[in-house]
């Protein structure tokens, strides 16, 4: 009896040595990141890379994310559908790729929103998709980790500072397609559409007068060296996503699952907006320093912001509801509305 009670005890010894010894050696779960950001950007930087450390500290080390910077896995423009057929984990993803792809969340992408940065804008954004499962639904593809909006977009010109609508009449200026199109005509200048990377040169053979651009846009194509005026306006935000394949979170256990929220969700996308892009306002204002270049950065009078929303943000607004409408979005009104307040709280 007492060569068997032995061992037993051994063989549950050396059970529980080899149960510890896998637990040592378990590997970490490894999830690739797509981004079409180089390392050295300002995002990859400021907020990637330390975001992928959080996952991993809120994991204790389970989780690691090997970042694949500069397009070197998939191409910005692939991305969404790059996650959702496997070939990368998680991905940045920029909305603004993909046009029509997800209608109601692009009202954070109209001009004269009353919000200022884009960690306000980042909040909103993700309350209105958890709130409204009209909105959650257009991301289904993929699991949305976080949401998050750039800083309503500066005015940047070369020749003159742009105070009120009367400066900005006839002027060629840089914007995206839609709303921000929409928006410059209706302010009468003449919008145009040039690819980022023809921009800096554009500016300084004056084929434009300007642009409307992000803080971290004018540090990473240093539009800081040919840009002399800033004028901080009601112009619109653009907004992306940190998006994971639906398939790969579902293998993960719930306790993983908790602790890669625990520092995305809303906390995540207000971290991504502020890190992104509002603190590359200080990394331009840092680079003009050390050019000694003084810039001039205007804040409209709040008279004459109320002109811009009056003539090229309301009619915007309208336009945007009555097309929501017309595609079956009945609630298209109160998320306009309930962006609009959020942006006050």
């Amino acid at each position: 009896m007492r060569k068997k009670t032995k061992l037993l005890q051994v063989l549950l010894t050396c059970t529980a040595l080899i149960g510890f010894a896998v637990v040592a050696t378990a590997k970490p779960i490894t999830l690739t990141f797509a981004n079409q950001n180089s390392e050295n950007s300002w995002s990859g930087v400021h907020a990637i890379a330390p975001w992928a450390k959080q996952v991993e500290e809120a994991t204790g080390g389970k989780v690691k994310i090997q970042i694949f910077y500069s397009n070197t896995l998939t191409k910005g423009k692939d991305a969404w559908g790059a996650t959702k057929n496997g070939i990368t984990d998680i991905s940045w993803c920029f909305h603004g790729y993909w046009s029509g792809m997800t209608p109601l969340a692009d009202v954070i992408s109209l001009p004269s929103l009353p919000f200022k940065t884009a960690e306000k804008g980042s909040e909103i954004l993700w309350k209105l998709y958890k709130n409204y499962p009209s909105i959650e639904k257009e991301f289904s593809d993929n699991k949305i980790l976080l949401l998050f909006t750039s800083n309503p977009y500066v005015l940047i010109t070369t020749k003159k500072q742009v105070k009120n609508i009367e400066d900005i009449r006839g002027m060629k200026i840089r914007m995206s397609g839609g709303p921000p199109t929409e928006m410059m005509k209706a302010l009468g200048g003449t919008p145009m559409m040039v690819p980022m990377p023809d921009i800096y040169m554009a500016m300084q053979k004056g084929v434009i007068d300007g642009m409307g651009a992000p803080w971290e846009a004018i540090h990473g194509f240093r539009l800081y060296e040919v840009a002399n005026y800033y004028a901080e306006t009601p112009f619109p935000a653009v907004y992306f996503s940190i998006a994971m394949n639906q398939r790969k979170w579902n293998k993960l256990d719930e306790e993983t699952q908790k602790a890669i929220m625990s520092v995305s969700g809303l906390e995540g996308s207000k971290f991504w907006g502020r890190n992104h892009f509002d603190t590359a306002k200080d990394g331009v204002l840092d680079k003009l320093h050390s050019l000694n270049k003084e810039i001039d950065i205007y804040n409209l009078p709040d008279e004459e912001q109320q002109r811009w929303l009056d003539k090229a943000g309301k009619p915007i607004w309208k336009l945007w509801v009555e097309k929501m409408k017309t595609k079956g979005h009945d609630n298209a009104q109160e998320i306009l509305d309930r962006a609009i307040s959020l942006s006050h709280e």
